[in-house]
């Protein structure tokens, strides 16, 4: 009867094991599809992009990289226009690249002043009145 009790709680012990193997496989195998998902290219491509929008410091940088090449462009276009004289495209081409490292390099001043003179353009400030004082 002893060898009876000891077999059936081997057979017993053996089953919760085979339980147990059995769940840390099917959780074994959703963290394999979890982490093939976020290895496809669709996957890494997307995350790196959120991760790019979400950072403030590339955001910045950017935006100035963009207004300062817009900014040239535009100088060029009002220095030189559509001239065919080679010289003046020559001219165009540095006046260019000189406002570009211009605003590039002094972005951060130039965001600065526009914020200011919005500000002060949609909020003028208004004159305060000089109360006379009574002598009392």
């Amino acid at each position: 009867m002893a060898n009876q009790t000891a077999v059936e709680s081997l057979k017993e012990s053996i089953r919760l094991l085979e339980i147990q193997q059995a769940e840390e496989g099917q959780i074994l195998k959703d963290q394999f599809k979890i982490t093939y998902e976020s290895l496809k290219l669709v996957n890494l491509v997307k995350s790196s992009l959120k991760e790019l929008t979400d950072s403030v410091e590339i955001k910045t940088n950017l935006f100035e990289s963009i207004v300062s090449i817009v900014t040239g462009y535009l100088s060029k276009k009002l220095m030189v226009s559509s001239s065919s004289n080679p010289f003046k495209k020559i001219l165009g081409v540095l006046i260019q690249l000189g406002v570009t490292n211009l605003v590039a390099k002094n972005a951060e001043t130039i965001r600065i002043f526009i914020t200011e003179f919005i500000d002060r353009f949609l909020h003028p400030k208004e004159e305060e009145e000089e109360i006379p004082e009574t002598e009392a």
